[in-house]
């Protein structure tokens, strides 16, 4: 019987089990001793009673306390640091839960670096992230196994990741060597090998965010095997998200090919649940655009009530946005989608210092020009910052980008 196991030695129940019981013994003798000695009205005796009576209660509270920390030893195997850590993990994970549904839309690093600062604000994030990637890991997969490229929904994962470091950066590793290995990061090879086992791309992703332990969540912005289809202003036409971004000339206009592809349902659902809509930072052409592509995103979007935000990159991007100023960025976004698309346009106002310019400026990248007013005239709010992170590169800053778009939410709800 399974009731005998609790007797198997080494247990350490049974020791605790009889001095309770032991307790309980002396509790009960001493009690009989008091109505017999309340009968005789000995001062003495009542004094002795009252001294077991205490030892008893004792015994029976060591030999509760230690079973129950069995118990709990053997649930949780690991227990917190202290009861401060635990009430202060507790109380995070309370305000994490009560933050402002975020739906933040894109892709390549872009988008990670936003989510790496914005899950320090909200647990309820929802990254949509494109999935016309052709070059690189992600390519080599798509093509040979026929799957959705999983390198930017990788990157998302971990951004959100509360895993250990050491599980984030495995699944960051990319394998320098091997034959057919080289190239290739563990995580897409992880992600591939899910959805092949499970048949399911989506159950995929859910299962690598429960390993990473992610707040929030991650999902394709359609399940379709879509291309990416690029139009250059000089008439000609271009298929594939790599070989677009290689030829390096100014594009007039991109589109998807199939065009009738749909959106996950999950995504279209967060969409109308959103209180914040993030699009960008990242390639206007390759990152950000392509999601607003599908129509049923697109449309979610605009029918939103949720406030609706735009992060102008800081930099132009050589073949995409060459030549490009803030006004331009938000006028290719409206062309490729409606006037609806956005309530405001976030602007990167700090200053490069000059030597970082010149190394930008030998491959054709110059800062955006802030031409403020065009975009206020056609009725959009712009919202300045030094939200930058500056150093061989320039980039956002994940902390002071994330603080700027939430600082600004909370903002707008006060008026």
């Amino acid at each position: 019987m399974k009731f005998f196991r609790w007797l198997y030695p080494g247990i350490g129940i049974k020791r605790w089990v009889v001095l309770s019981a032991f307790g309980l013994g002396i509790m009960v003798i001493v009690g009989l001793s008091a109505v017999k000695t309340m009968s005789q009205h000995s001062v003495l005796l009542a004094s002795i009673a009252t001294a077991f009576l205490v030892f008893g209660i004792f015994l029976v509270y060591t030999a509760l306390k230690n079973i129950v920390r069995i118990f709990v030893r053997a649930l949780m195997p690991e227990p917190p640091e202290d009861l401060a850590s635990i009430v202060y993990q507790s109380r995070k994970r309370d305000f994490l839960q009560r933050g402002p549904r975020v739906v933040a839309i894109g892709g390549g690093t872009g988008l990670s670096v936003l989510l790496s600062g914005i899950k320090a604000y909200t647990n309820n994030i929802t990254a949509i992230v494109t999935v016309t990637d052709t070059g690189g890991s992600s390519g080599r997969l798509r093509d040979e196994l026929d799957i959705l490229p999983p390198g930017d929904i990788r990157n998302c994962l971990v951004a959100l990741a509360d895993a250990e470091p050491l599980i984030r950066n495995l699944f960051q590793y990319r394998f320098e060597e091997g034959e057919g290995l080289k190239g290739h990061s563990f995580g897409n090879l992880f992600i591939t090998a899910l959805s092949m086992v499970t048949g399911d791309f989506e159950k995929a992703i859910r299962e690598s965010s429960k390993v990473l332990a992610i707040r929030g969540r991650v999902l394709p912005s359609t399940l379709d095997k879509v291309t990416l289809v690029g139009e250059f202003t000089d008439g000609t036409v271009q298929e594939g998200e790599t070989r677009i971004t290689d030829l390096k000339k100014p594009l007039k206009r991109i589109s998807l090919r199939p065009s009738n592809c749909g959106a996950t349902d999950e995504a279209v659902e967060a969409i109308q649940n959103a209180d914040l809509i993030v699009m960008g930072p990242g390639s206007l052409y390759t990152s950000i655009i392509p999601n607003l592509l599908i129509k049923d995103i697109v449309n979610s979007v605009l029918e939103s009530d949720a406030y609706k935000v735009f992060i102008i990159n800081a930099m132009t991007q050589p073949g995409e946005t060459e030549g490009y100023s803030a006004h331009d960025h938000l006028r290719v976004l409206i062309n490729h989608t409606n006037a609806g698309i956005a309530d405001a346009c976030f602007v990167n106002t700090e200053e490069i210092p000059k030597s970082v310019l010149d190394r930008y400026r030998e491959t054709h990248s110059f800062p955006v020009e802030l031409d403020i007013a065009k975009i206020q005239e056609q009725g959009y709010e712009v919202v300045g910052g030094e939200i930058l992170k500056i150093d061989n590169q320039v980039r956002h800053d994940s902390a002071k980008l994330a603080k700027r778009i939430v600082d600004q939410y909370f903002e707008v709800l006060r008026r």
